[in-house]
C-alpha cells in the first residue's frame, strides 16, 4: 500500500530537481568554487532500475555542474537539462517529447523556482525540508529530507504500484 495518495499506476513520467531533492541542501564548494554533490546510494538503485522497467525519468536542475549529469547518466538517464532557470518550459518540452499528460506525471522540487513546474505536474513532490510554500503546493510531502532518499521513496512507490519493484531477476543488480 503507498503512502501516496494518487493513482500511481498511471504515471508514466518522474521529473527532478536535484539540489534540495537528490542532494543536500546544503552544498560543499571546491577550493575552485565548484558546487560539490552529494548522492544517496539507495536514490541511485530506484533511478537505474525505473529506466531499465520504462519509466521516463528527467532531472531538471538550475545547477549546471558536469557531476551531476555524469552521475545521472551513468544511472541510464538520458534526459538531463542543467542550467534551467525556468523549468516549467523545460518540462512541458519534455512532457511532450513523450506524450505525456499531467496526470501521468510527477515532478519533485524543494523550492521557489519548483512551483510552477510543480503546479504543471499531476502529482507534484517534495522532500520533508522542502520550502513552506512548495510543502502546502505538494500532493505528496516524503518522509525524508532532500538526498536521504525522497526519490527511492517516490521511485519504490510508484513500482510497487505498477507490480515492476522487485519482480524478476534484473532488480537484483545494477
Amino acid at each position: 500500500m503507498s503512502a501516496i495518495n494518487y493513482d500511481l499506476t498511471q504515471i508514466r513520467g518522474i521529473a527532478f530537481d536535484v539540489d534540495g531533492v537528490l542532494s543536500p541542501s546544503t552544498i560543499p564548494l571546491s577550493v575552485e568554487g565548484e558546487p560539490m554533490r552529494m548522492v544517496n546510494i539507495k536514490d541511485g538503485y530506484a533511478i537505474q532500475l525505473a529506466v531499465k522497467r520504462g519509466l521516463h525519468l528527467a532531472i531538471i536542475t538550475g545547477g549546471n555542474t558536469k557531476a551531476v549529469k555524469v552521475r545521472f547518466e551513468g544511472l541510464g538517464m538520458t534526459d538531463i537539462y542543467l542550467g534551467a532557470s525556468r523549468k516549467l518550459p523545460v518540462l512541458q518540452e519534455w512532457m511532450a517529447k513523450y506524450g505525456l499528460t499531467p496526470q501521468q506525471t510527477i515532478y519533485v522540487g524543494d523550492d521557489i523556482p519548483d512551483l510552477p513546474a510543480m503546479r504543471h505536474a499531476g502529482l507534484p513532490c517534495c522532500p520533508y525540508d522542502a520550502a513552506a510554500e512548495v510543502r502546502m503546493t505538494a500532493q505528496y510531502v516524503s518522509r525524508f529530507t532532500g538526498g536521504y532518499g525522497v526519490g527511492r521513496d517516490i521511485l519504490e512507490q510508484v513500482m510497487k504500484a505498477q507490480g515492476i519493484w522487485m519482480n524478476d531477476h534484473e532488480a537484483f543488480g545494477w
